[in-house]
């Protein structure tokens, strides 16, 4: 239960938040252009808190479904208006200014992903070093030349001084085919690799994508002995404590931490029978392995970590940080990636060359919500970086209903020289709602597949 009520603490949270920066986008330009802003709503539905502030008396409201959110004008389409106020009214604003209106909540997404960004490189990300292990015959890895103890200091030019630096860059890029030059050092001497990623089916579910490609992190040679139990965790409620050794899982002999975990993470929320020693005597116990997003798919976590010498975990450490300036090179880099990808992404999907199994509802959003923030800080800011370009480019999708199917209407006002009907437009509102709809309930639908499938 307590997992639930933080999943969904997480997802009001970070919803809340980016659909307050989008409508502060709108509330701010209409205010600068003269509009009158009678409402300033987050959320919908009846209102939990509302008051009424400034010289206009706007009211400022925080509704009970948080799934969205709205700022109301002064309107002649929407009421009568007061003679007086005429000059106030959205509608009768010139072509620019309802424009620069409408997108100035895509944009402050845009704006917001950028400070997201910027202050998670300024913090820095921790992580693995991007060393290579095992490289198996028949991936993309292996036929490009990578081979274990090499480790992987750049992309395309980028630094990646973590292997989530790497999976960042590499993922997409094999989603979409598109090759990529990987700069590995071996034996101190730098050397230049190419992913070729033609012929992959960007329907390919992420695991099978990353089996695809057979990148794996070099792991030290650790026992499989227990180190610390995190509080509240699936491995606290089954009885696993600090200094168990792992013997046994699933019936297979484990001689190292690796290979346990790589056992947990094949069974997210499957019951596994484990055969521990303690202080000198074998215990048998039963364990379900927490389900959560990764870059390789949905895997299992019992929420333990391995014992080892710090010194020896230390080794392999890293952290991807920026000073401020360069920081925010890298922050509007990323956002721009990101947009371009979301973009490149919708484009495969509309094309059928990429599954809508990708999109991911409520409910997905919540679980990686709920991971990233556990996950520390400047993972959180990288959730929110997400999905405020999501936000972003999703609202600029010429569909009636979002702020792009309004930009769509003024582009036709354009060609006409009058605005469109309301008939027109009411039409089209109405076409734009059954579009969302159906793209959400894809989505819902692709969440509960997945919860059924794990």
């Amino acid at each position: 239960m307590i997992d639930i009520l933080l999943t969904v603490f997480y997802l009001v949270l970070a919803l809340s938040l980016l659909i307050a920066v989008h409508e502060l986008g709108h509330f701010l330009v209409a205010r600068w252009s003269g509009v009158k802003v009678l409402r300033f709503s987050i959320g919908f539905g009846k209102p939990l808190w509302q008051r009424r502030y400034g010289a206009d008396q706007t009211e400022y409201s925080i509704a009970t479904i948080p799934l969205g959110g709205y700022v109301k004008m002064l309107d002649e389409r929407e009421g009568e208006v007061a003679q007086e106020e005429l000059h106030r009214a959205f509608n009768r604003q010139s072509l620019a200014k309802r424009s620069a209106i409408v997108v100035a909540g895509p944009l402050f997404n845009f704006i917001f992903a950028v400070l997201a960004y910027w202050l998670m490189f300024v913090v820095g990300v921790s992580g693995t070093k991007a060393l290579l292990g095992e490289v198996e015959p028949g991936t993309i890895a292996h036929e490009s030349g990578l081979r274990s103890g090499q480790q992987i200091v750049a992309i395309d030019g980028k630094d990646t001084p973590t292997w989530q630096a790497v999976l960042e860059i590499v993922m997409p890029k094999m989603m979409l085919n598109e090759s990529v030059r990987v700069t590995v050092l071996d034996g101190g001497m730098a050397q230049d690799k190419s992913l070729h990623f033609s012929g992959i089916s960007a329907d390919s579910k992420p695991r099978e994508l990353f089996e695809r490609l057979g990148l794996k992190a070099y792991e030290p040679p650790v026992e499989a002995v227990v180190g610390e139990v995190l509080s509240g965790s699936v491995a606290e409620q089954a009885g696993l404590q600090a200094g168990d050794r792992v013997v046994s899982a699933a019936g297979t002999s484990v001689a190292s931490w690796q290979q346990l975990v790589d056992i947990v993470s094949a069974h997210p929320d499957k019951w596994l029978d484990l055969v521990i020693v303690r202080e000198g005597r074998e215990q048998s116990l039963r364990i379900r392995p927490q389900a959560v997003e990764s870059a390789s798919g949905t895997v299992g976590r019992i929420g333990a970590v391995n014992q080892v010498e710090p010194e020896l975990y230390a080794s392999i450490q890293a952290t991807h940080q920026y000073a401020v300036l360069p920081a925010l090179s890298a922050a509007l880099d990323r956002t721009w990636e990101m947009s371009s990808l979301t973009l490149k992404m919708l484009g495969e999907m509309i094309m059928g060359r990429a599954s809508v199994e990708n999109l991911s509802g409520p409910i997905g959003i919540a679980q990686y919500a709920k991971q990233s923030a556990s996950d520390g800080f400047s993972q959180f800011l990288k959730f929110l970086g997400i999905i405020s370009v999501s936000l972003g480019v999703l609202n600029l999708l010429p569909i009636p209903v979002l702020d792009g199917g309004h930009l769509l209407y003024y582009a036709i006002e354009v060609v006409r020289g009058k605005p469109v009907s309301e008939q027109f437009e009411a039409i089209g509102q109405r076409i734009g709602l059954a579009v969302i709809l159906t793209l959400m309930m894809v989505a819902i639908y692709n969440d509960l597949a997945r919860l059924v499938a794990n």
